[in-house]
């Protein structure tokens, strides 16, 4: 887990500036995998939990309270968590480089949903299979 953490600490390191102005509140937590409320939360069915469907990360957004409901609150600086998970992404990746490789995929696709970026903007992340270069990652 040690290991790992080092690896999602590099990524976040070294993500482009471009980047910088989001990062003020999100938090980032890693966990050998998501348990079963954190599915459920995700979407995913009993039944596919049971088959072992799973995440490599999530971005959980603030949810503010029910009594604030209705009322303006400024959440600029309240913060968001993002998950990522050791062991999904283990088991599918298996070569070290290619492990790097997809934890920072996964870091930024994850933090798109927070810059509000569609699909067409992660294209150019999603389509090379190194987008940031080794040395970044290591």
């Amino acid at each position: 887990m040690r290991q790992f953490g080092k690896i999602v600490r590099r990524v976040m390191e070294t993500l482009p500036a471009e980047f910088a102005p989001y990062l003020h509140n999100v938090v980032v937590d890693i966990a050998e995998e998501p348990d079963k409320e954190l599915l459920r939360s995700a979407g995913f069915s009993d039944q596919e939990i049971e088959e072992g469907e799973t995440l490599l990360g999530l971005f959980e957004p603030l949810e503010l309270p029910s009594m604030f409901a209705g009322d303006v609150v400024d959440t600029q600086d309240m913060m968001h968590r993002l998950w990522i998970f050791k062991d999904p992404h283990e088991d599918e990746f298996t070569d070290p480089k290619q492990l790097r490789i997809e934890i920072r995929k996964t870091v930024i696709h994850e933090l798109a949903h927070h810059f509000g970026w569609t699909d067409r903007d992660l294209e150019r992340f999603d389509d090379n299979p190194n987008p940031f270069g080794e040395k970044d990652v290591r």
